[in-house]
């Protein structure tokens, strides 16, 4: 099995505060057409509210951009898609000459992904549930398509190699991936970062990050829904289409950790359990996660995330190093203090902003090893919990683990898997194993 990981190398990823910093670009591409002024059409996967979310900002971000297409697995997704754009279209005439749908280009069903492929697009937006994204990204770059992805970017390691095989691929062909780690792409961030690059703190020695909140929405069961649908739409407490919150939700913090220290984790310990949210409603996954992860230069970092009502909210990356400390979200103290001063653009919108900039300069950014690399971090974290042993990246590098359920693709039964177990738990389990 091909190793797309070097357990070794560390990836340090230098920022540039002016520009797009802290991505890599693709070869220049300015004789293809997207380099040109002609519109984008853009598709979208995934017609939630994370999706018709995203879909909004690529439009709100840009001109000369169209959304064109749109898919989903439930033709009741894609109707509420397009009664929100309907409504912000009927408020903001811009927006609504950026939309152009018609019946033949929604798509419903589990093929539809593949059909807004096809339709005629230039760029595509994947925001399914995560479980999905490997095999939409495979498909989108096999078909010449730029993209922008939700994070994380899969839910087990071979999802991961998969997205790492998408993004060279991409690399090789010109094409375009940002992903939604709008952190990447938040000005504050870039300049204390690059000030951390440049020695303000000295080494980076430790740090933790949080992200400590209450507990998220849950679709009630309804008679006429399968197992398969019923996981489907309560996507967040199944492990094979979230990961866990702590794939879903803290990739965002622990993205950062890398970021700052300069490459990904080489071994993980900690605990986690599921001790509030412990109904059938809410699947299998836990609710609190407290995991350190050592870096290849001895530094540690505390990692915490926690989903349950009645509890301290904490969102929030704090690192230390031998010269002084940072806030990377825009403040440094020490023998080198700085606080961020400049715009404060909207991430979410200038992450779409830097894609499409890209795709017309003809250079196309490409975060899909990055981001790739930040999804492992997390489901590292997840199975040092989930398992109670240490984990080292190469466990994971090359692990077989798959957690995608028989029968995808048609709306049958499906068990929930058992609720992991530490000291029980194996890492290379498989879908429903223990």
């Amino acid at each position: 099995m091909t190793n797309f990981f070097d357990p070794n190398r560390r990836n340090f990823v230098k920022a540039s505060v002016g520009a797009a910093a802290a991505l890599s670009r693709a070869k220049p591409a300015a004789a293809l057409p997207w380099a040109s002024s002609a519109t984008l059409r853009i598709g979208l996967i995934g017609c939630g509210g994370r999706g018709t979310g995203a879909a909004h900002d690529c439009l709100r971000g840009n001109e000369g951009v169209r959304l064109v297409a749109i898919g989903d697995i439930f033709a009741d997704r894609v109707a509420s898609c397009r009664e929100n754009l309907a409504k912000v279209a009927a408020e903001d005439p811009a927006i609504a000459a950026k939309i152009s749908l018609d019946e033949g280009h929604t798509f419903v069903g589990f093929d539809a992904y593949q059909r807004v492929i096809d339709s005629g697009v230039d760029v595509v937006i994947l925001a399914t549930a995560p479980g999905f994204r490997p095999r939409h990204l495979e498909a989108a770059i096999a078909s010449g398509k730029h993209v922008f992805m939700e994070k994380p970017v899969a839910v087990d390691p071979t999802g991961v190699r998969s997205v790492m095989a998408s993004a060279d691929l991409a690399q090789k062909k010109g094409l375009a991936i940002v992903a939604g780690t709008q952190r990447r792409h938040d000005p504050a961030y870039r300049a204390t970062i690059e000030r951390i690059r440049q020695g303000a703190i000295g080494e980076v020695v430790g740090g933790q990050v949080y992200w400590n909140q209450g507990g998220l929405w849950h679709a009630a069961r309804k008679p006429e829904w399968s197992d398969m649908e019923w996981q489907i739409r309560n996507w967040l407490y199944f492990a094979w289409l979230s990961g866990d919150h702590v794939v879903e939700q803290h990739i965002h913090n622990l993205d950062v950790a890398n970021w700052v220290m300069g490459g990904h984790p080489v071994k993980a310990v900690g605990t986690g359990g599921r001790q509030w949210r412990t109904g059938p409603e809410f699947g299998h996954i836990f609710d609190h996660f407290s995991v350190h992860l050592e870096y290849p230069n001895g530094g540690r970092v505390a990692s915490m995330c926690r989903q349950i009502d009645g509890c301290e909210d904490l969102v929030a990356e704090r690192f230390q190093g031998t010269k002084g400390a940072t806030d990377p979200s825009g403040s440094i103290t020490g023998v080198s203090p700085f606080t961020y001063q400049g715009a404060k653009p909207n991430p979410y919108l200038q992450e779409h902003i830097d894609l499409i900039a890209s795709i017309r300069a003809g250079t196309p950014l490409n975060e899909g090893r990055q981001v790739a690399e930040s999804t492992l971090t997390a489901i590292m974290v997840r199975e040092a919990a989930y398992t109670g042993q240490m984990i080292s990246w190469a466990d994971l590098v090359n692990s077989p683990q798959d957690l995608t359920p028989p029968g995808v693709g048609q709306l049958g039964p499906l068990a929930v898997p058992p609720v992991p177990m530490p000291g029980r738990t194996k890492v290379d389990r498989r879908f429903g194993e223990g």
